[in-house]
């Protein structure tokens, strides 16, 4: 028998989450093969078998564990069952007949809805079938099918059904009138560790925030010309993200105190630019790194960019894909945000915060025009970073991205020309 313990995934994380089996008791599991899926307050990381054999596992999933803890056991003697062949069920009259499905087998995940459940839930697509009367009011009053809940023969929506979600706008479909239900849910570690250090920000820096606005249409207008192109011969879409990515480079190097942090009574300054992308990931918010950003082409950062938010989606970010960097870039655009307040992903001094781009009606050259802007905040720690620095870095900003031509040098081009 060999015990599957718990690894050390890094110096100060004494436990685990049990978050998922993915082999089950009893299983033959293979060499190398992934059986559970672990989360610590930082990420989240696979478990592989060492031995191939039968598994015996131990805990359940939800389950705390503490580093070392044995996961589960590996009987390297057992005898691997005989591949079995699934036979494909007699046709009768011509037709084949469906297999049944084993109902102790059938999982349900989180958000989807048990069998007793899915009765009360309306079904969305066009081709719900509704009696005549009930097809006419849907027609005449312009009423969403997917808000209605069926309760005809069959699945079909009724005429009482109909008048029963317009007489109730708003409610979901399958939810009770006057519902009062709660529910709990055990905070995850990951969860736990991004709310301390939200507070642990609040509290223990001087943070302060400064405002500016971009105009984006030069950055639209490059990337529409160019995108093309550029996912021919580099295989990656042309985002915004290489573009801020490059500006803020730039800007951190002249302004060294934004790429700066506090530690204790010293102020440790980087010569690089580690930037962290901030990513909604299922689990919660994470943070990985594009390590020395400031040596890289706009391909490889997009290209970094895609490889980070995939891991980041998939569970399978690295330890050290997440520590260290020096300053955070996140865009609360994607998510339709207009403007926030970002707050400082600790021990950084400071945080760029990426908004929705909206047309807006703008005065240039003394003429009003439709521009795209977006309206960016630096969030920073005023014990280290002055209001002079924080706002001369975001109009620095502001600048190459509104001439992009500049992201080249980091200076007008016609001015390094002529050394100006």
């Amino acid at each position: 028998m060999i015990d599957i313990k718990v690894p050390a995934v890094g110096e100060s994380i004494s436990e685990v989450t049990l978050v998922k089996w993915l082999k089950q008791d009893g299983d033959w599991v293979d060499r190398d093969e992934v059986i559970a899926e672990l989360e610590s307050e930082k990420a989240t990381f696979e478990v592989n078998a060492e031995k191939a054999g039968s598994l015996k596992t131990r805990g359940k999933e939800g389950d705390t564990l503490k580093i070392g803890d044995v996961l589960a056991t590996i009987d390297e003697t057992a005898a691997k069952p005989a591949a079995t062949v699934v036979e494909k069920p007699a046709a009768t009259n011509g037709a084949s007949q469906p297999a049944k499905q084993d109902s102790s087998k059938v999982v349900f995940e989180k958000n989807e809805p048990s069998p007793e459940s899915s009765k009360q839930t309306s079904v969305a697509s066009s081709n719900v079938k509704a009696t005549p009367v009930a097809a006419a009011i849907i027609t005449d009053k312009k009423v969403d099918k997917g808000s209605i809940v069926p309760s005809g023969a069959n699945g079909k929506i009724v005429k009482h059904d109909v008048l029963e979600a317009l007489s109730n706008p708003g409610r979901l479909p399958g939810r009770p009138l006057f519902g009062r239900e709660i529910r709990k849910e055990k905070m995850s570690n990951l969860r736990k560790t991004v709310s301390r250090r939200l507070v642990e920000a609040k509290n223990t820096t001087a943070m302060l925030t400064t405002f500016n606005e971009v105009d984006m249409t030069p950055v639209m207008a490059l990337r529409s010309k160019y995108k093309d192109k550029f996912k021919e011969k580099h295989g990656v879409n042309l985002g915004f993200m290489s573009f801020f990515t490059k500006a803020c480079c730039y800007a951190l190097q002249e302004w060294p105190a934004v790429n700066a942090y506090i530690d204790g009574e010293e102020i440790i300054y980087h010569d690089y630019c580690d930037i962290s992308i901030a990513v909604s990931a299922p689990k919660g918010l994470v943070v990985p790194v594009i390590r020395n950003a400031e040596s890289l082409s706009m391909a490889e950062i997009e290209k970094k960019v895609v490889e980070l938010a995939g891991k980041a989606r998939d569970n399978k970010l690295s330890m050290e894909e997440m520590q260290g960097g020096t300053f955070t870039l996140t865009n609360g655009g994607v998510f339709g945000s207009l403007m926030s307040t970002p707050i400082i992903n600790i021990p950084q001094s400071a945080i760029l915060g990426m908004h929705k781009i909206e047309e807006r009606a703008v005065v240039v050259n003394g003429q009003v025009v439709v521009r795209s802007m977006m309206y960016l905040a630096v969030s920073y720690d005023h014990r280290i970073i002055d209001g002079r620095e924080s706002v001369s870095f975001l109009v620095r900003v502001k600048e190459l991205l509104e001439n992009p031509d500049q992201l080249l040098f980091g200076k007008d081009p016609v001015k390094a020309l002529l050394e100006l």
